[in-house]
C-alpha cells in the first residue's frame, strides 16, 4: 500500500497553556526560536547568533532562569522573561526497582500524565520515553494498548522527558569542567505510551534537539524508535530523523499477527517487510530490530522462529526476545525460560543475533507494556474505596 500524505490520526496535539503571550522555548525548532526571537524585537542580524546562545544554555547546560544566562544583555535576559518561559514536564512520582531501573510519572499540559523509564547499564543508560498519552494500537498483549489515545505529545514534552531525567540524574555538565565523555543516559527508545510514527513531526521535532551538536549531543546511532508498522512513515523515519528502527514484530503469521498487533490488518507482514527491505538506512552496522514478545502455545514454537529466519531474509537484523511481562488480567502467559530458549538457539544458529531481554524493573510495573497501569488502577481502586465509603 501506498500513500500520497503523512499518515496521521484525528487527534489533536495541545501545547501547555501559557498566559497570553507566553511561548515555551523548549520544542521550538532553531528556526521556529529564531522566528519567536524576531517578533519581539531580536535584529535580524542578531537572531543566528541569539539562538545558538540561548540553544546552549537550554540544551547544553540545563539552564532555566534566563538571569543565567550571562553571556546576553540583562535588558535582553529581561525581555526575553517577559516573553518566554523554559519549562519541562513536572515529576508526578519517582520508583526505583531493586535492580536501579526509575519510572518516573509526569504531568503535562491539560493535567495529563505519561511514564519515563531509565534503565542503567553497565558502561550505559537507556531512557525509554512516550510519544502519546495512551496509544490507539490495541495490541493485545500490551497493557498500555489498553488505554485510551488522548493526544500527541508536543515536541516540547518528549524532549522534555529527557531533560527530566538528565535532572534527576545530576547530568547537566557544569561550566568550565572538563568534559566527560561518560554518559548516564547514554541512549533514547521511543518504545514507551504511544506509536512514534503516529506523531511523525513532534517526535522527529524532539530527537533533532535531543542529536545537536550544541545541546544534549547524543549520536543519531542512540537513538531507537520503535514502530508497529505505519509502513508509509518508515522511509520518512531514516530520511529526516535517520535513527535506528525496530519493529514490534511478534508473529510469524497474518492471522496470529492480526491478533496480536491489529495494524496489521492495515499493512500486513509482506507490506512491512518489503518497506524494511528498502529502509534507507539499513545495513550490516546498522541493523533493523525486531522486536519479538515470547508468548506461551501463541508465536514461541519452533515452526515460528523458522518462519521468522525465513521472512527476515534479506534483512541486516537482529532478533529481540522478550519474555512476555505479564501484568492482572493479561490474557497470555510467558512462555517457560526453555522454550525462549530453544526458539533463541534456533535464530543464532541461523546467524542472526538474538538476545533475550532481561526484565527489567517488573517490581514497580516498569516493564515493556506495562506503562502508567499500575498507577491507573490503583487511582482506580482508591476512587472505588471512597465511593464504598460515601466520601
Amino acid at each position: 500500500m501506498t500513500a500520497t500524505a503523512p499518515i496521521t490520526q484525528d487527534v489533536v496535539t495541545i501545547p501547555r497553556k501559557m498566559p497570553e503571550g507566553t511561548v515555551n522555548l523548549v520544542g521550538l525548532t532553531r528556526d521556529a526560536m529564531r522566528d519567536a526571537l524576531i517578533a519581539i524585537g531580536t535584529p535580524e542580524k542578531q537572531a543566528k547568533m541569539r539562538v545558538g546562545q540561548i540553544w546552549q544554555w537550554i540544551y547544553q547546560w540545563g539552564v532555566r532562569d534566563f538571569a543565567e544566562m550571562t553571556n546576553l544583555a540583562k535588558d535582553y535576559r529581561a525581555k526575553l522573561a517577559e516573553n518566554f518561559v523554559i519549562e519541562i514536564p513536572e515529576v508526578v512520582s519517582k520508583q526505583v526497582s531493586e535492580d536501579g531501573t526509575r519510572k518516573y510519572l509526569v504531568r503535562i499540559a491539560g493535567g495529563h500524565e505519561v511514564e519515563v523509564v531509565y534503565i542503567p547499564e553497565e558502561g550505559r543508560g537507556t531512557l525509554c520515553i512516550s510519544s502519546q498519552v495512551g496509544c490507539t494500537l490495541t495490541c493485545s498483549f500490551c497493557h498500555t494498548g489498553t488505554q485510551k489515545l488522548v493526544r500527541n505529545l508536543t515536541a516540547g514534552e518528549i524532549i522534555g522527558q529527557v531533560m527530566m531525567a538528565r535532572d534527576d540524574l545530576g547530568e547537566w555538565p557544569k561550566q568550565g569542567a572538563p568534559k566527560d565523555e561518560t554518559r548516564l543516559l547514554s541512549n533514547i527508545v521511543l518504545m514507551g505510551m504511544g506509536e512514534p510514527l503516529y506523531n511523525f513531526e513532534n517526535v522527529r521535532d524532539a530527537m533533532k534537539i535531543a542529536m545537536d551538536a550544541e545541546g544534549i549531543q547524543l549520536s543519531r546511532r542512540r537513538i531507537t524508535l520503535s514502530t508497529s508498522g505505519v509502513v508509509p512513515e518508515i522511509a520518512r523515519t531514516a530520511q529526516e530523523i535517520g535513527c535506528q528502527l525496530a519493529v514490534s514484530f511478534h508473529a510469524t503469521t497474518n492471522e496470529t499477527r492480526n491478533m496480536l498487533v491489529p495494524i496489521n490488518k492495515r499493512w500486513n507482514i509482506e507490506e512491512l517487510l518489503a518497506a524494511l527491505k528498502s529502509y534507507p538506512k539499513v545495513s550490516n552496522s546498522e541493523r533493523i530490530t525486531f522486536e519479538y514478545v515470547m508468548l506461551n502455545g501463541v508465536n514461541d514454537t519452533d515452526d515460528d522462529a523458522r518462519r521468522l529466519i525465513k521472512l527476515i531474509e534479506g534483512i541486516p537484523a537482529k532478533i529481540n526476545l522478550i519474555p512476555f511481562n505479564e501484568w492482572p488480567g493479561a490474557p497470555y502467559k510467558r512462555s517457560s525460560n526453555n522454550r525462549i530458549r530453544a526458539f533463541a538457539d534456533i535464530i543464532y544458529k541461523a546467524g542472526y543475533a538474538s538476545p533475550i531481554r532481561t526484565p527489567r524493573g517488573e517490581d514497580i510495573m516498569a516493564a515493556c507494556g506495562q506503562l502508567k497501569s499500575a498507577t491507573e488502577r490503583e487511582r482506580k481502586s482508591r476512587r472505588q474505596i471512597e465511593a464504598d465509603a460515601g466520601l
